[in-house]
This record gives structure tokens, C-alpha cells and sequence, in this order.
């Protein structure tokens, strides 16, 4: 055999193996998490990663302790209610985390309550 029917052999196996290997990627994908693993918050002060998995096993809240409207076992996005400006009846979504997050870790003295603490840029 000749260096030229080599490699196109070569090159047909690997579109062979390419395509096969985004195949499985695409068909194998791992299944979703019934408890969401992290959040990356967004926002102008620089985002906020926030790790479920810290909270409940290591300091044993529960999803009322902050899901304060759990209705029917479901569990509603903070901006469904919380927009990005607030009123008297309802805090923006901003102080609404603020409140809920810095409030708890400044009453059981435990995480970060220092802006740079949460926020990165």
C-alpha cells in the first residue's frame, strides 16, 4: 500500500470516531439532579456562586428555610415574584438576597457577610 490509501483510511476513521464520540456525548448526557447542585447569580456588584449542597448537608436547612413559598412541592424562582426594583410590598430581588443570605449568616454567625466575600467579579 501506498502513504496515500493510508491516509485516507486515517481520515475516514477519524470522522468515523468524531462523529461516534459527539453521538454518545449527545445520547449519554448525565441526568439532571433532583436538588440543584450550584447557582451562579448575576448582577452589577460582580456574581455570586452559591452551592446548595454546603447549605443542606453541612448546616441542615431544609428548602422552606429559604424557598419561603413553597406551594404544592414546588419550588419558585426568587424572580418570579422579586423584580430587579422593589416596593413596600415587595423587596427587589437584591434585598430580598440580601435579607434572606447575609441576614442568615449574620444571625447564626456563620458564612460570608463582607460585599467581596459573595461577590466576584
Amino acid at each position: 500500500m501506498t502513504p496515500q490509501p493510508n491516509f485516507k483510511i486515517s481520515i475516514v476513521l477519524m470522522l468515523i470516531f468524531f462523529v461516534a464520540g459527539i453521538v454518545c456525548y449527545a445520547y449519554f448526557t448525565p441526568p439532571e439532579p433532583s436538588q440543584p447542585i450550584r447557582l451562579m447569580f448575576m448582577n452589577k456588584a460582580g456574581k455570586v456562586l452559591f452551592k446548595h449542597s454546603g447549605h443542606i448537608e453541612d448546616y441542615g436547612l431544609e428548602c422552606i428555610d429559604c424557598h419561603h413559598n413553597l406551594e404544592d412541592d414546588e419550588v419558585y424562582h426568587c424572580n418570579e415574584c422579586h423584580e430587579s426594583t422593589g416596593d413596600d410590598d415587595m423587596p427587589s430581588i437584591a434585598d430580598a438576597f440580601h435579607k434572606q443570605c447575609k441576614g442568615c449568616h449574620e444571625d447564626s454567625d456563620a458564612g460570608p457577610v463582607e460585599c467581596n466575600s459573595c461577590h466576584t467579579k
